[in-house]
């Protein structure tokens, strides 16, 4: 994927699990499958939301149709695309964006 990737080129996986990021804001998620590089949300992953006290409310990006993606989720695709078929143990997210990724080899 390229850093001028938009949200509205994603496939259907790839915005729903963007999108969840953006729901949980502040947490990971944990035992996603990837199968042929996508995620796979049916059935869904464990979510662990980190609620964050007298913080404001959702980042930028959020409920928006179209918009550039991060680099932080360009990365988190690409590493999504080598695992290929596998399981992503966790996926920790900061401010709607994945933080940190590790995979289950």
């Amino acid at each position: 994927m390229s850093g001028s990737t938009r949200k509205s080129i994603l496939t259907q996986q790839r915005r729903r699990l963007l999108e969840l990021m953006q729901q949980i804001s502040f947490g990971k998620i944990e035992d996603l499958t990837v199968r042929s590089g996508e995620p796979v949300l049916d059935p869904p992953p464990r979510v662990v939301r980190e609620i964050r006290l007298g913080r404001a409310g959702p980042g930028p990006g959020k409920g928006k149709d179209d918009f550039l993606l991060k680099r932080q989720v360009v990365e988190l695709f690409d590493e999504m695309t080598r695992v290929g078929n596998g399981r992503i143990e966790r996926i920790d997210i900061q401010g709607g964006l994945p933080f940190r990724v590790f995979v289950a080899s």
